[in-house]
């Protein structure tokens, strides 16, 4: 806006203050607004995410993964899979924050694009994101919200397969969008980085938990439907480990992204405030909630204008008013997140990892990310489309 830089954060905190300054939501109904559940499971998230990186521990898990990985065809796979996969334990924005600096480290040693590995690494987390009721904020909201009782069974059973499906399509996608980008220009051997193993134990033990955990989890939800360990404990019982353990517990602590936060906060106000007029409410028609292709494709474009955390933080509680079930809800996860494969504003990872490489001097445009976007959402769409169809 003219010399002035807003950030994401900025605006959000600056529409929560304009609702309550005005008087269009109390006080007492704006702190009751904030899911403390949410804030707790991100604030967990984000100090594991932030000893990952600061303890060494994921440049060293890199490096053993794709030291061996010359091709860009198996480099680009490699990150698709891994940083996918990855990201349905630790969060989208969380491997946004720390796979940035890595795909460029590795795009600088291999000669390659980094236009294409920053683009990657953004379908890939996003994408991979999409299985899991941990991998992204949106899902959160509906796993903790909707009171499904295995939240992890289910997200599995109705969106990892076509989740798969989307990330062997956009390795497709992004080879014939991207072709002259995936010719071998040489390759030079990367040094080792330097491993501190007591440095990086905390990290290993804050991992290991979250896998534990969640395994626990899916074991129990298989036997009794039910979850014994709730998502936010699961984030504090990995974050416990760095706080207590780690030595540079405080650096950590002022490392995380607090600003992340505080747009969750401001969100939770400004969309209770929202709520409450109506608005959307009164918009929405029967047809969007009832019939998954209409869930998907409204979810994909709405979240262009306003994210898709705001999004889902709208509209779930009108999928669940509709009565429209468990596939309806599944459609509303995927959709909203795979917007963000459409174009930049989608999701706030894709901001993330732009913001990040800016700082290296690399960036992408609107357009660099829509010429494959747009094309890999459509196809995405159709194949969420018929599984939800063949399961629901």
């Amino acid at each position: 806006m003219g010399r002035f830089h807003l950030k994401i954060w900025q605006i959000m905190l600056g529409g929560a203050l304009a609702v309550l300054l005005t008087g269009q939501i109390a006080p007492a109904d704006a702190f009751h607004a904030v899911d403390a559940d949410v804030m707790i499971f991100l604030f967990g998230m984000f100090v594991v995410g932030e000893a990952l990186v600061s303890g060494g521990y994921l440049s060293c898990i890199a490096h053993r993964f794709f030291a061996g990985v010359k091709n860009p065809d198996r480099l680009v796979l490699c990150i698709l899979f891994g940083a996918g996969i990855l990201s349905a334990l630790l969060m989208n924005d969380t491997l946004a924050v720390i796979g940035t600096p890595l795909v460029l480290a590795l795009a600088a040693g291999r000669r390659i694009s980094k236009k294409l590995l920053l683009l990657t690494l953004a379908f890939a987390i996003t994408t991979g994101s999409v299985m899991s009721p941990i991998g992204n904020p949106q899902n959160l909201l509906i796993a903790l919200h909707s009171g499904m009782a295995s939240p992890f069974i289910t997200f599995a059973v109705y969106l990892a397969v076509p989740t798969l499906a989307c990330l062997g399509i956009t390795y497709g996608v992004l080879r014939w969008t991207c072709r002259d980008d995936f010719q071998p220009r040489g390759w030079e051997e990367q040094p080792a980085p330097a491993c501190d193993a007591r440095k990086m134990i905390p990290a290993q033990v804050a991992l290991a938990v979250i896998l534990v955990l969640t395994l626990a989890n899916v074991v129990a939800s298989l036997v009794t439907v039910t979850m014994p360990v709730s998502l936010p404990l699961i984030a504090i019982g990995a974050a416990l480990p760095v706080l207590i353990l780690s030595e540079d517990r405080t650096a950590i602590l002022r490392s995380i992204d607090w600003c992340t936060l505080v747009f969750f906060a401001a969100m939770f106000v400004l969309m209770a405030s929202v709520w409450q007029t109506g608005f959307f409410q009164s918009m929405a028609t029967d047809g969007m909630f009832t019939s998954v292709p209409a869930l998907l494709g409204t979810s994909v474009v709405i979240s262009q204008f306003i994210s898709n955390v705001p999004f889902v933080a709208l509209f779930q509680p009108l999928v669940q008013q509709a009565g429209s079930g468990t596939a309806r809800l599944m459609a509303l996860a995927a959709g909203s997140t795979i917007a963000g494969n459409l174009t930049i504003l989608g999701a706030a990872s894709n901001v993330i990892i732009i913001q990040n490489a800016e700082k290296q001097g690399e960036t992408l445009t609107f357009f660099e990310f829509l010429k494959v976007g747009l094309p890999l959402t459509i196809i995405q769409i159709v194949i969420f489309a018929g599984w939800l169809a063949v399961v629901g």
